[in-house]
């Protein structure tokens, strides 16, 4: 019987840095679900399709194939043949990102995919809506989060890094703007489950998070 571990959260909150970590700890497959919302985000820009035409957007859902494959022990997300894991983690991306995934078509789509990864592994599944629409008898659900400030002095630094000009202030705006799509949505929108952990990682170290994290693993999992 697989083990499934969702973690929850809003952009910026440290889903992604967390969930790897835990998934290396514990031998399980980390399962980015962003990332393939991002890939279906980036046929949209390419295809130069309105984020706000949801007929125009269902239409390439046909067509679209997204998949996961792992090399590496790394997730390595495919857009048909191409391996799009640089591409997708642009601002522009992440923004249409959010726009997509307000769509059912979309999201049922994408959502079969990460059932059958979860159910056949024992996974570690990140994204918006894991513990309460994906996997809702996942054996460990977290709800990661933090201020919209701390998250856009992470992000603004991670762009920083990157050489790739930007403005804290933006940042901020843009992360507000993508809480408040994501959790009104109409499905699935972004929210904490009843039987979710809380984790505010505002004022915590990423090792102080991963610790609180796999002692509820602990308790949970036998």
């Amino acid at each position: 019987m697989s083990v499934n571990i969702a973690i929850d959260g809003p952009a910026g909150a440290g889903k992604s840095t967390i969930a790897k970590k835990i998934a290396k700890d514990k031998g399980y497959i980390y399962v980015d679900t962003g990332a393939m919302y991002r890939a279906m985000a980036l046929y949209v820009l390419r295809n130069k399709v309105n984020g706000n035409d949801e007929f125009s957007i269902n239409k390439i859902t046909d067509t679209v194939k997204i998949n996961i494959a792992y090399e590496n022990n790394e997730q390595i997300v495919y857009l048909f043949d191409e391996n799009v894991n640089l591409l997708i983690r642009t601002e522009e991306v992440g923004n249409m990102a959010s726009k997509v995934a307000t769509y059912p078509k979309v999201r049922l789509k994408l959502v079969e995919l990460q059932r059958e990864l979860a159910k056949n592994n024992n996974v570690v599944m990140d994204g918006r809506d894991i513990g309460t629409y994906v996997l809702p008898n996942a054996e460990v659900k977290i709800f990661l989060t933090a201020s919209s400030a701390v998250r856009a002095a992470r992000r603004y630094m991670e762009l920083i890094e990157k050489g790739i000009p930007c403005k804290l202030n933006i940042i901020e705006e843009e992360i507000i703007m993508r809480d408040k799509q994501d959790s009104e949505r109409k499905m699935a929108p972004l929210k904490q489950a009843e039987d979710a952990m809380l984790v505010d990682t505002s004022e915590m170290t990423i090792e102080e998070v991963v610790k609180a994290i796999e002692d509820c693993i602990l308790r949970k999992v036998k």
